[in-house]
């Protein structure tokens, strides 16, 4: 593995308006510098909504799909967030990593959040997805599968590594229970012995939830770096391959699952 610098784009999202948003990400992303993966909140350019009837795009002709494949390419970086997607007549929040080909590894979030009517709109996803990006291994997540410990369970493979490196968390996750988010970022670090990238939105949507941010990077020992609450921001942080192995390494916790 590389040392790999990502950057969690921590902002506001306006509700409902995709070309807002677009621009939005645009002049904020425009001056990012050297990065290899860059990290956007849930549902990035609507909010997180239920109104997917009018939100949904088709993967193929998708405004948000083309953008991110454009920022990719300008930044020489991969993205990953998730957007409303309308497929065999079923909506999902999907999950898109974006390589900087334009190439596209999709995961649709699997623990759909019933207190907003999730469920009822939204297919749960069946499976996981885990993404190889420059001898990384990301396991991809969105807001509420937070939660649910098992799916993200980490394990030995009989080639004798861990199945992911790093779990990537994309979310809109409300002021109110930034201490679930904060508390549960860092159990899932440390019991599966990963990095573990967490991006949330602040501001407010049109159901007056305030969000505070607080995105995070969590190393596999618990060490944490945090964006500033309540503002716009980006974290920039380097994944280290060498300490990370050394973790590994020293304390071999996996292979006793």
């Amino acid at each position: 593995m590389q040392d790999l610098r990502v950057a969690l784009v921590q902002a506001n999202q306006v509700w409902e308006n995709k070309q807002e948003n677009l621009n939005h990400f645009s002049k904020i992303t425009e001056n990012l510098g050297a990065v290899d993966l860059i990290l956007l909140p849930e549902m990035f350019h609507t909010g997180f909504s239920m109104n997917a009837q009018s939100l949904a795009e088709e993967t193929e002709s998708s405004l948000g799909i083309a953008w991110l494949r454009e920022t990719a390419k300008k930044h020489s970086s991969a993205l990953y967030t998730s957007l409303i997607i309308k497929e065999n007549e079923r909506f999902y929040n999907r999950g898109v990593f974006v390589f900087p080909t334009g190439e596209i590894n999709i995961y649709d979030k699997r623990k759909s959040f019933g207190l907003a009517g999730e469920d009822e709109i939204y297919t749960a996803g069946e499976k996981e997805s885990i993404v190889r990006y420059k001898d990384w291994n990301f396991q991809l997540q969105i807001c509420y599968d937070l939660r649910f410990p098992e799916i993200v369970r980490n394990r030995i493979l009989p080639e004798g590594f861990p199945a992911y490196d790093v779990i990537l968390y994309v979310a809109n996750w409300p002021e109110k229970r930034k201490e679930h988010w904060n508390t549960l970022l860092k159990a899932r670090a440390i019991e599966n012995q990963a990095y573990v990238l967490g991006v949330n939105r602040v501001g407010s949507d049109n159901k007056t939830q305030v969000y505070s941010g607080n995105s995070t990077v969590i190393d596999a020992l618990g060490n944490t770096e945090t964006c500033e609450e309540y503002k716009e921001d980006i974290l920039f942080y380097t994944l280290k391959k060498e300490p990370h192995a050394l973790v590994l390494q020293s304390l071999p916790f996996l292979k006793d699952r």
